[in-house]
């Protein structure tokens, strides 16, 4: 089999969790500007955003065409809730901050499990589902110096698990899918989408995860694991070499 040279993990869910102070909700922002009927029609706050799978590439040319096109998809859901016209554009501008405003902060086992797959010679990359400041959110965290390669949805124009931002995380590590293992915490994006391409998969399925529910059944050659720990048991030590990433030189879909 085809050694390993390289791990690419997801981000939330996977590296990071939101704490405390939350987001500010939707349902908030609408009743302070006295839209609360409108609100209470406009549902799920987290799902305002693209699909997962959906590419995007026209929208994702610059910054400015990405934001412009997240503003337009909240005042487009904004209209059809009811809000008048006038009213839109103030209220996206507010529903964007708001939704933006996270806090994060690393899981325990985040800076040890990728220290040592450095230390390995392997390439360690950050392939995230995110809005287009991935690597600000990365350095905020503190892991701008562990990881090689990072790659946003919002750059590389689709989200996980369209082959496209697999192919862009794969490009920017040097890597051949069959040499890669893709670690996250959500199976379809994070496990399918990469078996789908070439790559290895574990699914994270921590103890201290955020979402309910029964973990699905591990099939078509993926592993289940409970914490990053166990990927270094995932990899076998590469052949004597250079590093394969470019560090900060590397990078991938950020600036």
């Amino acid at each position: 089999m085809t050694r390993i040279r390289g791990v690419i993990f997801d981000f939330y869910g996977t590296l990071v969790r939101m704490v405390d102070p939350l987001p500010p909700s939707h349902a908030s922002v609408f009743e302070r500007r006295g839209l609360g009927a409108a609100g209470a029609r406009w549902g799920d706050q987290w799902s305002v955003g693209p699909a997962d799978g959906e590419q995007h590439v026209a929208q994702s040319v610059s910054e400015q065409a990405y934001l412009a096109w997240e503003l337009e998809r909240l005042r487009t859901r904004a209209r059809a809730c009811g809000v008048p016209a006038g009213e839109l554009d103030g209220l996206a501008a507010e529903l964007d901050t708001a939704i933006k405003a996270i806090h994060l902060e690393l899981f325990d086992d985040v800076r040890e499990t990728l220290a040592g797959l450095r230390r390995r010679g392997l390439v360690v990359a950050l392939c995230s589902n995110w809005y287009w400041d991935l690597d600000r959110a990365v350095a905020r965290v503190g892991l701008a110096d562990l990881l090689d390669v990072v790659v946003t949805s919002a750059r590389a124009g689709a989200r996980k698990p369209h082959p496209r931002i697999f192919r862009t995380v794969l490009d920017g590590c040097g890597l051949r899918p069959e040499e890669a293992l893709f670690v996250g915490d959500a199976w379809g994006p994070d496990v399918e989408g990469p078996l789908a391409m070439g790559m290895r998969a574990a699914h994270l399925w921590r103890p201290d995860r955020a979402v309910d529910g029964e973990a699905p059944p591990v099939h078509g050659g993926a592993v289940r694991i409970t914490g990053l720990a166990a990927v270094a048991e995932l990899v076998t030590d590469p052949p004597p070499g250079p590093r394969r990433g470019g560090g900060a030189a590397g990078r991938a879909g950020c600036g």
